[in-house]
């Protein structure tokens, strides 16, 4: 595993994402991660739409089934899965400014709280499915991550992690350069790689039934992440003043760490299908 040289914490990952709300509803939307390209036509909205549809089809989602969002942002994917799906959804966040805009885009069956998932209280074997979109990287204690979805979940139940991860070969300047700094950027405690990943779900008792390697598929995102920062930082004054001035302002500076350690295969990203290890496949 990729270790940075600053340690982050749930505190700093807070302060990251509540001090830079307002560039990251700018720039990223309502959703807080990748978009997921497919023929190439679908725009930056839908593409980020296809990447929770995927999250919900690897879930085998069914209606009236308890689901877990670990990390859920603004609770878009939470939303979005919610209302055609049928599921209910209990999403955590770290950010109270998220879970400010969530509570003032309510749906039915959807339940946001401000809380750590790694002290998530939840009861043992409480829900079916749970999905992990871009959030397990901020942990500080990854295989505590797997294990308390692993305690959560009914038997039967299914994890979806979709993560950045670090190329398995990656070594000497795209750590140091690329990887490391972009750790630092984006309050992200380390970086793992697949081989990083799997081995720490088996470990919680998970059986790893899935992996796409869709790296390809999603690093435009950045491109047009750059091009709303700079017309942001352009046009806007306030969003000028936050970018330039923020104490998290180095997270714009990662933008362009990204492109590169996307384009030289530093760093992928992968969706992991897990199960319970030894259940037999059915649902409560």
């Amino acid at each position: 595993m990729i270790l940075p040289e600053i340690s982050q914490d749930a505190v700093a990952v807070a302060d990251h994402y509540d001090e830079l709300d307002p560039l990251y509803r700018r720039v990223w939307g309502d959703h807080v991660h990748h978009g997921l390209w497919t023929t190439g036509r679908e725009t930056p909205g839908e593409a980020v739409e296809a990447l929770a549809d995927t999250v919900g089809d690897r879930l085998r989602l069914k209606p009236g089934q308890e689901c877990v969002d670990i990390g859920c942002g603004y609770g878009a994917t939470a939303r979005r899965l919610a209302a055609a799906r049928g599921v209910r959804v209990t999403g955590f966040t770290l950010s109270t400014e998220q879970s400010r805009y969530a509570a003032a885009h309510p749906v039915p069956n959807v339940d946001i709280h401000v809380r750590d998932w790694l002290v998530n209280g939840l009861a043992e074997a409480s829900v079916d499915a749970a999905w992990a979109i871009e959030s397990s990287e901020h942990m500080v204690d990854k295989p505590k991550f797997f294990a308390e979805a692993r305690r959560v979940l009914a038997p039967g139940g299914r994890l979806v992690v979709c993560a950045w991860l670090a190329g398995t070969d990656a070594s000497g300047w795209k750590v140091r350069h690329l990887l490391e700094p972009i750790c630092r950027e984006g309050r992200l405690p380390s970086m793992g790689t697949r081989e990083d990943y799997e081995a720490m779900a088996t470990a919680a008792g998970f059986a790893v039934t899935g992996y796409e390697d869709v790296s390809g598929r999603v690093a435009r995102t950045w491109w047009i992440c750059a091009g709303r920062v700079v017309k942001a930082i352009f046009f806007d004054r306030e969003m000028r003043s936050l970018a330039l001035g923020a104490r998290n302002r180095s997270a714009v500076l990662t933008i362009p760490r990204l492109i590169l350690a996307y384009s030289t295969g530093a760093m992928r990203y992968g969706i992991f299908t897990l199960s319970r290890a030894g259940d037999n496949g059915e649902r409560r």
